[in-house]
């Protein structure tokens, strides 16, 4: 038999890790080599697992059952099924819960599980459960963690800021001839009139002297 017993802290409001979870696909997404099957009418739902085993590498099979608690931020797993071969069959339970953290806005997840198995793999699995548990621990504590944070929304700009704030200067070889370019024009149309002024004081200077003419 296999037993879990972990604590995973997360900096982030306990109504958003329990978002995450208490859905099955956000789950499996923050669990390497996890996919989600196709669900049932009474609920469950088929889900596969591989896991390597030193150079052994096992795929699992497993009906899954999940009931929630969603005022007490609690839930309860089960899992039944077997290796890809049926050498090796297994039944899991697993209680999980989420509670507030040490400090506001961050909270914690309380996980007690485990797996009973039997057959020909049962001893080879038992015996590199601990270094597999640990390191799928990991795993999922950085996916759920990138998963719970928020999303980086940028500041609208006022008008007010926009008047106090330096213009950024362009990047990019395309950005800077751009710019390079809306330069050139723009002082093309500075000097424009004052080309045309020059040519009106000629032209006056010309009619002048041929009136005197």
């Amino acid at each position: 038999m296999i037993s879990i017993t972990e604590e995973i802290a997360v900096p982030s409001p306990p109504e958003r890790v329990w978002e995450i979870v208490s859905d099955p696909s956000a789950v499996v997404s923050c669990i390497g080599g996890a996919e989600l099957g196709p669900s049932h009418e009474d609920g469950s739902f088929d889900g596969t697992l591989a896991i390597r085993f030193g150079g052994l590498r096992v795929k699992f099979a497993a009906r899954v059952s999940l009931d929630l608690d969603e005022t007490a931020r609690e839930g309860r797993l089960t899992a039944r099924g077997a290796d890809g071969q049926g050498a090796t069959r297994f039944s899991a339970g697993a209680t999980f819960r989420v509670v507030e953290g040490d400090t506001p806005g961050t909270a914690r997840v309380f996980c007690d599980g485990e797996i009973k198995l039997s057959g020909k793999l049962a001893k080879l699995i038992e015996s590199g459960a601990g270094m597999v548990v640990s390191r799928m621990t990991k795993e999922f504590t950085d996916q759920l963690i990138q998963k719970c944070a928020p999303a980086s929304v940028e500041p609208l700009a006022t008008a007010s800021d926009s008047a106090h704030t330096d213009v950024p200067r362009p990047t990019g070889l395309f950005a800077r001839l751009r710019a390079w370019w809306e330069g050139r024009r723009s002082r093309r149309a500075e000097q424009a009139p004052q080309v045309t002024r020059r040519s009106q004081n000629r032209s006056g200077e010309a009619l002048d002297q041929g009136g005197r003419r």
